[in-house]
């Protein structure tokens, strides 16, 4: 028996959804609105419905509204390949590739978007209904999204790095109830997925990369989750973005390094960001502002090293190496058991001779810190024209250089009450010991000239 309340936006009889998915999915939501519409039929009424994308290539010229609960877009694969690699192929080598575009279930962002226009004119699909109750239980699920070309002034006069051209992927304008978005591939948008007002959302398993921002959760929020993500955004946005969340949970992501930060709370409170592979080019990839106060950070690994990839090289967040790796401005955090690899060249220092820090704590009192190991090492940076064979080389190789000098844990005079343990030695760790605790992770000997570590350890 079929079901009434399942479309095929290729069966669908109005429109053609080759040339303008987005009518077609509007004409389709219109009619689940019309055919659903009393709202209390046997103890239901408004089931919702789902919407199939196939296989196939999909252009978008007009925006997708959606204003009913219980929604679920589904397609047959997330479709994501680096448009970014593409875009920097020497153009003898284009004849050779494979393919050109992403593809699986895709949609191609084509909708116009004047420069300086409001955020929600170049959002593909916008979520907005006001009033009570929420708008509840849409599901994005499945697709690619793709924003097809930046067009702002890029590294060396090339637009398709610029990260910008006024198109979101999907946005959420008005509170909302238990939204997932699951399985999607975004990519080459100025803004990938931006939701306000989020309560219990879940972002799970999707691959959201080369996006001027990544995910961002704003206004507010509570009992969300964003969790095992792909993801990775531009030198000047965000990869995983919150504000004024409560209970959100960050955990299991898998985050590239090119994004201005890796992780940004900012007026978060007791939440947790947990067990992520957070890798960066810059300072600054997981920070803690605006007041946010009672979080976990613990068990993630955290690597900054250099941009291998020439068209990137010598672009950066505007943060300089006092910043810290990991920033708090907020009370009773606590950043516990993390792994930190700071593998930089000292001549790329910023600024010049400056001693690099991993954590600091900016502001705030009662924020515990422990258990943190540091790797920090010397090493002379390189560059490539290959995307894939410079980042593999560069995360395999475990250059012997030298000992990069980091101060391990910096608390500002102004941040009192703060407690630091087994986090760095005395030399590498700067605070006023009056005013915060703090006890020394054990020195390890160093063995003098024809000494072996054995004899050393004796």
């Amino acid at each position: 028996m079929s079901s009434s309340n399942a479309y095929d936006v290729t069966t669908w009889p109005h429109g053609d959804p080759v040339d303008d998915i987005g009518a077609v999915i509007n004409d389709i939501v219109a009619d689940v609105r019309a055919r659903q519409s009393r709202d209390d039929l046997t103890d239901g009424g408004r089931p919702g419905a789902v919407i199939r994308i196939p296989p196939g290539d999909y252009r978008l010229r007009t925006q997708v509204v959606i204003d009913v609960s219980f929604l679920r877009i589904e397609g047959a694969g997330h479709g994501f390949t680096s448009s970014s690699i593409r875009f920097n192929v020497p153009s003898t080598e284009v004849p050779d590739l494979h393919e050109l575009w992403p593809g699986g279930s895709r949609i191609l962002h084509d909708l116009p978007v004047a420069h300086g226009a409001a955020e929600g004119e170049g959002a593909a699909f916008r979520v907005a209904r006001t009033g009570s109750p929420r708008i509840s239980s849409v599901e994005f699920v499945d697709f690619c999204i793709d924003g097809l070309h930046f067009t702002g002034e890029g590294p060396d006069g090339n637009p398709e790095n610029s990260y910008r051209n006024g198109r979101t992927g999907i946005l959420v304008d008005d509170a909302n109830d238990s939204f997932r978005v699951i399985g999607m591939g975004l990519v080459y948008l100025e803004h990938g997925l931006t939701i306000r007002r989020a309560d219990a959302l879940s972002v799970h398993g999707n691959f959201i990369a080369e996006c001027g921002n990544a995910i961002e959760l704003r206004d507010w929020g509570q009992a969300s989750k964003v969790t095992d993500n792909l993801v990775g955004a531009g030198p000047w946005g965000h990869s995983i973005y919150a504000e004024r969340h409560g209970g959100l949970l960050v955990t299991a992501n898998n985050v590239f390094p090119r994004g201005a930060s890796s992780v940004h709370l900012d007026g978060v409170t007791r939440s947790s960001v947990t067990s992520n592979r957070l890798h960066t080019f810059y300072p600054g990839a997981v920070r803690l502002t605006g007041g946010s106060s009672e979080n976990l950070v613990g068990a993630n690994h955290i690597l900054r090293d250099h941009e291998p990839w020439a068209p990137f090289q010598g672009v950066h967040n505007d943060l300089d190496d006092l910043q810290g790796l990991l920033l708090i401005e907020g009370n009773d955090n606590t950043v516990s058991g993390n792994h930190f690899s700071e593998i930089v060249d000292t001549r790329e220092v910023r600024p010049a001779g400056a001693v690099p820090v991993i954590i600091r704590v900016a502001g705030g009192s009662g924020n515990h810190i422990a258990n943190n190991h540091v790797v920090a090492k010397d090493v002379r940076s390189s560059s490539s024209d290959d995307c894939f064979e410079a980042q593999v080389g560069a995360l395999l190789g475990t250059p012997e250089e030298g000992r990069l000098e980091v101060v391990t844990v910096l608390v500002d005079a102004d941040a009192v009450a703060n407690t630091v343990l087994d986090s760095g030695t005395d030399d590498e760790v700067v605070l006023d010991r009056t005013r915060n605790a703090f006890r020394a992770t054990p020195a390890v000997p160093t063995p003098g000239p024809g000494q072996s570590t054995r004899r050393a350890e004796k």
